[in-house]
């Protein structure tokens, strides 16, 4: 019947409220001067234009006495429903009666009729019967809109509900594969050979119960890292415990060339991050800092929470070897830990983080890792 573009601007315009108490008002009292035509005026009135007139004043009062009405329902609306029937029962009573008395007024007036009051009882029940079925029609006009939002509710809720549903899935799938990306990377074999000839150079120098202490710590962490299971979160205090294993091992082929020190606030401690999380960033600083000095270097973990965000910093003391900031700092994270890293973040929290290196004024390197601080969170907990 009508083309796709009028249909559009039709539904605009009914999907407004304005627009639709306005029909609904012009529709309801145009069928109240329907009904009043044939069932009274041109039943029991002469055919002439003043008895039409008055028809078509009336309904005009009547649209016009509505309007306070409607804002008093509308007030009124939060109460409850008590309070709302005796409402409405005394403002249909008060309208109908002041409807009435304007509408007598005004017949007597537009036609020749003269001294109608004794039929005042028959006219104020008619006006009654008006305003309570005016009332009706907003009740249920009220009570279809609420249905209708509950409606949409429910159909929203359920389609964010399918939405996360869908996100976890696919947060869980890629976290499968990133974690064995995250594995190769941890347990590559320069790392393996290094601690490998480490506890080898302390069994030669007969350090036994040196070299056993770091077999059991490098056992440990293999154990941690295998069984971590990326698609859950940990604690951060226990992310701390895996990394003071590796930065113990570490410290066996560096010595006092290595200095690590960790400071998280007491409420930081339980707050949930995704496992395996850190350990990528402290290798990061042990290739490029640790490694490259003579005198090696310190790296220090700091957490705090702020304004319900969990708040990590890692920072090490710098190295002579210039490192390409703006690749780190650009988004494009190349290195594979640092990538899986990003990218776990951007499907756990969607746009919610921060995830950021610089370089301080010494060429420290900064890394910056910013997430809502949750205790119960939304992955599986550890």
């Amino acid at each position: 019947m009508f083309d796709n573009t009028t249909q559009v601007k039709l539904k605009a315009i009914f999907d407004k409220p304005l627009y639709q108490f306005c029909l609904t008002q012009l529709v309801f009292w145009l069928f109240i001067c329907f009904i009043s035509l044939f069932t009274l005026t041109l039943w029991y009135g002469p055919d002439d234009w003043s008895h039409i007139n008055h028809m078509l004043f009336q309904a005009f009062i009547g649209l016009l006495l509505s309007l306070p009405l409607y804002w008093l329902l509308v007030k009124i609306w939060q109460y409850s429903i008590k309070v709302r029937i005796i409402s409405s029962i005394i403002s249909v009573l008060l309208v109908s009666f002041v409807w009435t008395i304007l509408r007598m007024n005004a017949f007597m007036y537009m036609t020749d009729e003269k001294d109608i009051w004794a039929d005042l009882g028959g006219w104020y029940f008619g006006s009654i019967f008006i305003f309570l079925c005016w009332i009706g029609l907003f009740y249920l006009t009220m009570y279809y809109k609420l249905l209708q939002f509950e409606h949409s509710a429910t159909v929203s809720a359920e389609a964010e509900a399918q939405k996360e549903q869908l996100k976890r899935i696919k947060a869980q799938s890629v976290a499968k594969d990133a974690q064995m990306k995250m594995l190769r990377y941890q347990l590559n074999p320069h790392f393996l050979y290094n601690t490998l000839n480490a506890i080898n150079a302390l069994i030669e120098g007969e350090e036994h119960k040196k070299a056993q202490q770091v077999t059991i710590k490098l056992s440990h962490f293999l154990r941690y890292s295998l069984e971590g299971d990326p698609d859950t979160s940990t604690t951060l205090a226990k992310e701390i415990i895996m990394l003071n294993l590796f930065l113990d091992i570490e410290k066996t082929r560096f010595g006092e060339r290595l200095e690590f020190n960790f400071s998280i606030a007491e409420q930081a401690n339980n707050a949930q991050i995704p496992s395996l999380l850190l350990q990528p960033i402290i290798e990061n600083s042990m290739k490029h800092v640790i490694a490259k000095n003579e005198d090696g270097g310190a790296i220090k973990v700091s957490a705090n929470v702020t304004n319900d965000r969990l708040i990590i910093e890692l920072t090490d003391t710098g190295s002579a070897e210039n490192i390409d900031i703006d690749k780190l700092t650009s988004g494009n994270f190349t290195g594979v830990g640092l990538h899986n890293i990003n990218n776990r973040l951007k499907l756990i929290y969607d746009n919610n983080y921060v995830f950021k290196m610089s370089l301080n004024h010494s060429g420290a390197l900064k890394t910056i890792i910013d997430i809502p601080c949750q205790y119960q969170t939304n992955i599986s907990s550890n």
